[in-house]
């Protein structure tokens, strides 16, 4: 359907070595999308990302960026745009996650999670997006959480981080729309990655969550992609500033 084809886009997705990041980066292949990836591991364990996007007769570059380093996610940016190619649609899902309680999560591991998880993909997005608004034309998604509009217990700087995203989103939303680049978000649930292994082998715990889910089941990856190639095509081109809860009903049990 033409609502969703990205024949002649070039995407960039972060952390698309794996789970989220790699189903986001097959669909948009899918759909027609050319895919630059970049993730911390890229080398050593994108090659299975790198086939599925070439079995769908698209072009795959894969860069290893060290999102702990914004210093160094501005560099790599800035040679994409003086390089190229042309990144008219990016989707920042490169992230980490830390647990442990409030009352004694470390100052060094909330500034670790805030650089991967927030400031850095403020940093991508402010160079690459730049280039956007001068070209007239882009689409910005980032994956965020359902933390947004929930607390949660044990993830402190997960849920400032992934907040700060939704908010960063509405701003650049608010200043670039009117240059046809718009600016949403997405708010997972519960996905069945390897983040999450730790809930899904406590039988207690992943009970507890199954309940609350009115769909009956965890997320996979491709739910999550789903939501991505939309807000990124032309079906959403009337549609920025949202943060797109995508968790099975659990923000409305």
């Amino acid at each position: 359907m033409v609502s969703f084809d990205l024949r002649g886009r070039t995407a960039l997705v972060t952390g698309a070595n794996v789970g989220i990041g790699q189903a986001i980066a097959i669909a948009l292949a899918e759909a027609g999308a050319d895919i630059v990836a970049a993730s911390s591991s890229m080398s050593k364990t994108g090659a299975e990302t790198l086939r599925a996007v070439e079995a769908h007769g698209r072009s795959f570059t894969g860069h290893d960026v060290d999102f702990s380093d914004p210093d160094a996610v501005r560099g790599f940016a800035d040679r994409l745009v003086a390089e190229g190619p042309a990144i008219d649609t990016l989707v920042n899902n490169a992230g980490a996650i830390h647990r442990e309680p409030a009352l004694t999560h470390s100052q060094e591991q909330w500034q670790r999670i805030l650089d991967i998880d927030l400031t850095s993909q403020f940093v991508l997005t402010q160079v690459l997006g730049g280039a956007m608004v001068g070209r007239g034309f882009g689409r910005i998604v980032s994956i965020a959480s359902m933390r947004v509009f929930q607390g949660g217990e044990g993830v402190l700087g997960y849920t400032a981080s992934k907040a700060g995203l939704a908010g960063i989103t509405r701003s650049f939303a608010n200043e670039w729309s009117r240059h046809n680049v718009t600016a949403n978000a997405v708010a997972p649930g519960y996905v069945a990655t390897e983040n999450t292994r730790v809930l899904q082998e406590d039988q207690a715990a992943y009970q507890r969550i199954m309940d609350r889910i009115p769909i009956g089941r965890w997320a996979t990856p491709e739910d999550i992609a789903g939501a991505v190639v939309f807000l990124v095509g032309p079906a959403a081109d009337y549609i920025t500033g949202v943060t797109l809860p995508v968790d099975g009903g659990w923000l409305v049990r």
